[in-house]
């Protein structure tokens, strides 16, 4: 459980959240809120708690700084088997002989656009 570590007696206003900075000092910050950021922290009062490694430091309700043992457990990680998978080979696609067709189709369309406007001349210069 918690242990009280020193008594301060400070009376929190709704929209604050109360914590123990880095310098062991209580500080508020206006909670964000929806769209709203929250706000730059700000010094309540000059505590100066030297903290514990493994140890939670908190503002109880009655406004004093009391800190708790930190629980660190959960579940155990299983170790994973290391699977070897065999690489299959891939099999080769056909891509060439599409690309190919696709290009001598490209070049006949524009044989026949050339033949097209030849003959289309030819008729021209008859009448």
């Amino acid at each position: 459980m918690a242990q009280k570590v020193t008594k301060v007696g400070i009376k929190r206003e709704k929209g604050y959240l109360y914590f123990i900075d880095k310098a062991g000092d209580i500080s508020c910050a206006l909670m964000a809120r929806g769209n709203k950021k929250g706000g730059k922290p700000k010094k309540v009062a000059k505590v100066g708690v030297e903290k514990k490694s493994g140890y939670l430091y908190f503002v109880d309700k009655q406004g004093d700084v009391s800190c708790a043992k930190m629980v660190r457990g959960g579940k155990k990680k299983k170790k994973k088997a290391v699977k070897k998978v065999a690489k299959k080979k891939a099999a080769k696609k056909k891509t060439k002989k599409k690309v190919v067709k696709k290009k001598v189709v490209k070049k006949n369309a524009a044989k026949k656009k050339v033949a097209k406007k030849k003959v289309a001349k030819k008729k021209a210069k008859k009448k």
